[in-house]
C-alpha cells in the first residue's frame, strides 16, 4: 500500500518502471500507455515527393483532449422524449401483434440466433489480382505526363509534326524554343 505522497511521486515520473508504460504530457492532458509509434521505415503510408521517390507519411497530431474524461451526453444519443412514451396504446400493441403473426404465417420468420451469428461471407478476391504500384510522380507530375500524351494524340490525327521537346513534360518553353533553332 502506498502512500499519497509517494503516489504523487511517482506520477510526476515519465516512466514507470513498476507498470511499464510511458507517461506522456501532451497538450493539457496526460496520455497513459507504452509508445506504440512506428519507426519511419516501419510505416506503411507513404506520400509521393516527385521525381519518383517515396517517402513515408507524416504523423498524425494528438488530440488535444488526450487524458480528459469525455462525458456521456457527447458520446450516447440523450432521449428526446419522456420516459415510457415509447409504450403503444392497448388497440396499437393488439394490431401490432396481429400483423406479426400474419406475416410469420406468410413466411417472412425473423431469422433465428444462430442466422444472427454467422458471419457473413466477404466476396472473393482473383488470385491474379495485383495492386497498382505507385510511380512515385506526385500529382502535378502525373498531370503535366497525361497532358503531354493528349497533345501527342490530338497531333497525331491532326497530322502535325512537333519535336519531341513539345510532348515532355516538365520542359520549359525556352528550352523548346532552343531546340527549335
Amino acid at each position: 500500500m502506498r502512500t499519497f505522497r509517494e503516489f504523487v511521486s511517482l506520477c510526476e515520473q515519465t516512466y514507470d518502471k513498476e507498470m511499464g508504460q510511458t507517461i506522456k504530457k501532451i497538450g493539457t492532458g496526460v496520455k497513459v500507455g507504452a509508445e506504440r509509434k512506428k519507426t519511419a521505415p516501419e510505416k506503411r503510408r507513404m506520400k509521393a515527393v516527385g521525381g519518383g521517390k517515396m517517402v513515408p507519411a507524416k504523423d498524425y497530431k494528438a488530440r488535444t483532449d488526450i487524458g480528459q474524461q469525455r462525458k456521456a451526453e457527447t458520446r450516447v444519443q440523450q432521449p428526446t422524449k419522456e420516459r415510457g412514451s415509447a409504450k403503444l396504446d392497448p388497440r396499437a400493441a393488439q394490431r401490432k401483434a396481429a400483423m406479426e403473426r400474419r406475416a410469420k404465417k406468410a413466411g417472412a420468420k425473423t431469422p433465428t440466433a444462430s442466422q444472427l451469428l454467422t458471419k457473413k461471407t466477404k466476396p472473393k478476391v482473383s488470385p491474379d489480382y495485383k495492386p497498382q504500384k505507385p510511380s512515385g510522380n506526385t500529382r502535378d507530375e502525373r498531370r503535366k505526363i497525361k497532358r503531354a500524351g493528349q497533345r501527342l494524340v490530338k497531333d497525331m490525327i491532326a497530322g502535325r509534326e512537333r519535336p519531341r521537346s513539345a510532348y515532355e513534360p516538365g520542359m520549359s518553353i525556352a528550352m523548346r524554343d532552343r531546340e527549335k533553332k
